[in-house]
């Protein structure tokens, strides 16, 4: 499958102004930030205004405690050779980590306590042909990690103790033939308040979302009208409350196959948005409200139905484009320079932040 193997080159500069779009509208202000690293960074995850943390390729992490002012990049130590799909930030000192490799024991999620000065190997995957995209979490100690499926099965993963997982795999629904997901932003799975929890696919012949209401007791599966084949489908899904979700993708393979789609009923059924005005597959996307653990971080409820999405190009993957919505997609703005972007998340909608190539960050704000 094409996301096995995405070619990662580093570009060495970007430019970076304004958004073009209605005088009526707020415009967000992009500003780079030093991170640190010249690692592709692939994940990012605000804990609030102030800290966020990221991570990438060569077992790297960053993390900030002033809002970007100034970042702390380090590897965890032997995970050098492993790229770093997702990441949950926790606080200035907790974090986790979910890893990908080449090997079956390469698929592992390791959690700080510390700020990043030690890690502890919380997961190493048995499962041969496991492949694992994605995580989300409920709360600090409760969590979910997605696999694209073997052998017809989910073998995900879940823990309720924020040390020990345990599989789901007999919980979740079964699996179409080839159906997986795909691991660009760590943003192929969602949680929304103390037990909802949504997953996009693609893959196969029907691009799906699963879902489940009780942690991952029960699931149901969802047909979307994203195009789906072993190089397209859903990569990104995002959801504002229990009914009110967006998710996006396209073909990896097919720079103008880029769509988006809006749910108003907890997942259960998806209409098209209008078509976002750039090229490539949506790697990421994420409300500017933000959706963090984080409850003491407040934010503006006139921004409960924008979203931004960044999205990559085929075939190198370094030279995508962004582009917002106030609306769910009803109308759209690029965001001229805000380019090789892999990941996109809020923590308030003055404070967000895009990673990507080269090491690149860029704080958005509205």
């Amino acid at each position: 499958m094409l996301k096995r193997s995405l070619i990662v080159f580093l570009i060495a500069s970007a430019t970076f102004t304004f958004a073009q779009g209605s005088s009526n509208l707020p415009q967000p202000k992009l500003t780079p930030q030093n991170s640190g690293t010249t690692q592709l960074l692939i994940a990012v995850s605000p804990v609030n205004s102030q800290v966020v943390w990221a991570a990438g390729t060569g077992g790297t992490y960053v993390v900030t405690t002033n809002g970007g002012k100034t970042w702390k990049a380090g590897v965890v130590p032997g995970a050098e050779s492993l790229q770093f799909r997702d990441v949950q930030g926790v606080s200035d000192n907790v974090a986790y980590l979910m890893s990908i490799g080449t090997n079956t024991t390469d698929f592992r999620i390791y959690k700080t306590a510390d700020g990043g000065a030690t890690w502890n190997l919380q997961f190493v995957n048995q499962t041969v042909n496991a492949f694992y995209d994605c995580f989300a979490f409920w709360a600090p100690n409760r969590g979910i990690t997605h696999s694209d499926s073997v052998n017809g099965v989910f073998p995900d993963i879940r823990t309720f103790s924020g040390q020990k997982w345990h599989s789901i795999a007999a919980s979740m629904p079964p699996a179409l033939p080839g159906e997986a997901s795909f691991s660009s932003s760590g943003t192929c799975i969602t949680t929304q308040g103390d037990k909802n929890a949504w997953i996009t696919t693609g893959g196969s012949t029907i691009s799906r979302i699963l879902a489940t209401t009780d942690a991952g007791n029960t699931w149901n599966a969802y047909d979307t009208p994203l195009i789906s084949s072993p190089s397209a489908g859903g990569l990104s899904v995002a959801f504002r409350d229990a009914s009110h979700g967006i998710v996006g993708g396209g073909d990896l393979s097919v720079n103008y196959r880029i769509q988006a789609a809006t749910s108003d009923d907890g997942g259960r059924t998806w209409t098209l948005t209008n078509k976002p005005p750039i090229g490539g597959t949506i790697f990421a996307l994420a409300y500017a409200r933000g959706m963090t653990l984080d409850a003491a971080e407040t934010s503006d409820h006139a921004f409960d139905r924008t979203v931004v999405i960044t999205a990559e190009t085929a075939p190198d993957f370094t030279s995508g484009a962004a582009a917002w919505t106030p609306d769910e997609g009803h109308t759209w703005y690029r965001l001229d320079g805000a380019n090789g972007y892999w990941s996109v998340a809020f923590a308030n909608p003055k404070a967000g932040w895009f990673v990507g190539n080269n090491g690149q960050i860029l704080k958005i704000s509205f």
